[in-house]
């Protein structure tokens, strides 16, 4: 696919900037829940091999908000969850040091040095980072979302997720696949596959009472513990480029898990569904011991013991949110035995909307 830019910002006939629209731009971008296929979608298996993912996104999202500053040329981006802030001006490179970067790079790669006039990024997010629910991915889209509103460049949904996927693996080299970057600028529930030729999103007609359903058997546990995935993902990277057989077996399997899950979903197939959750984590384990930790490995065991029937562990592993599938009359007792090792729970419903763009007066 053709590499998207939007560093043109200039009208056709003169060298005169394209004018600045009024008012407040804000964006939303949904986080998503992985159910199978994860390592798959990196370009460093699916290259050789082809990848396949199923996920969808949820009810929790980024948001951001980018309003006209009042001095030329200046960027201030501010996190509303954390005390933290940055200014410098458009014709300087930012400084990466781990504070508000996604917004930086994203800044950078599409607004010019040369832009008329300075502007204000307000970040916020409903989970914390490292939460294995495509946080990063999601603020990039929402961040790339109002920039691009601002310059008055539109692009597809295959756009978006390319530039946001380069934004985070190539200018700010983030470990990490494209599952999150499609995912969320699709939205819904989604069957993607990936290969060296092309990456295609399925968009997944199940039945709404079945949706509604699964949301009832589902409860999602935070573990108290964030994870940095670069390090995991390595390790995984690692065990590939060394040829290692349970690594490239698990990944097939993942792979092919992803099928069945599908298959499972369109016939109304819940139990099933449920038991296989079961199989993607022990084949995301097999693929990388790594990905996972004592902790987990207990918070899984407990959960099945109370009445879980299928479990695993999102993101990249080592931390985050766990995805429980238990009988419904069993909710409570999984809630109150995890809550006991410290898990937090988080309501959630699966949505349709993918990255969203408006424009508000409102300050």
């Amino acid at each position: 696919m053709p590499r998207p830019t939007l560093l043109d910002h200039r009208s056709p006939d003169s060298s005169r900037p394209l004018p600045r629209p009024a008012g407040v731009l804000r964006a939303r971008a949904p986080l998503r829940v992985s159910f199978a296929g994860g390592g798959t979608d990196m370009p460093f298996y699916y290259a050789e091999h082809q990848g396949a993912v199923l996920a969808s996104t949820i009810n929790r999202y980024t948001y951001v908000s980018l309003a006209p500053g009042s001095d030329h040329g200046a960027v201030s981006i501010a996190s509303l969850d954390f005390d933290l802030m940055v200014k410098y001006r458009l014709d300087k490179k930012p400084a990466y040091d781990g504070v508000l970067d996604l917004a930086k790079a994203a800044i950078r790669r599409l607004v010019p040095a040369d832009f008329p006039g300075g502007f204000d990024v307000y970040v916020q997010s409903d989970a914390p980072a490292g939460s294995g629910l495509g946080g990063s991915s999601s603020l990039t889209l929402a961040l790339i979302g109002t920039l691009s509103g601002l310059l008055g460049t539109p692009l597809d949904r295959y756009q978006l997720a390319e530039l946001a996927y380069e934004i985070e693996r190539v200018d700010l080299a983030m470990k990490g696949g494209k599952q999150d970057q499609y995912g969320i600028a699709f939205g819904g529930f989604n069957f993607i596959e990936f290969s060296c030729k092309e990456i295609v999103v399925h968009p997944l007609r199940i039945d709404p009472g079945v949706l509604k359903d699964i949301e009832c058997h589902l409860l999602l546990c935070y573990t108290g513990r964030t994870r940095l995935s670069a390090g995991v993902i390595s390790r995984q990277e690692d065990f590939l480029r060394q040829g290692r057989p349970e690594t490239l077996e698990g990944l097939e399997r993942l792979r092919g898990l992803c099928y069945q899950m599908k298959n499972a979903l369109l016939r109304e197939q819940l139990g099933d569904f449920a038991e296989l959750l079961n199989e993607e984590w022990r084949h995301k384990v097999q693929a990388n011991p790594h990905v996972t930790t004592p902790a987990i490995d207990e918070m899984l065991a407990v959960a099945r013991q109370q009445g879980a029937i299928g479990g695993k562990l999102l993101g990249a592993g080592a931390g985050g949110y766990l995805l429980l599938f238990c009988e419904v009359n069993r909710k409570r007792k999984v809630y109150e035995a995890l809550e006991q090792l410290g898990g937090q729970f988080m309501n959630f419903s699966f949505v349709d909307d993918g990255l969203t763009v408006w424009r508000s007066q409102c300050p």
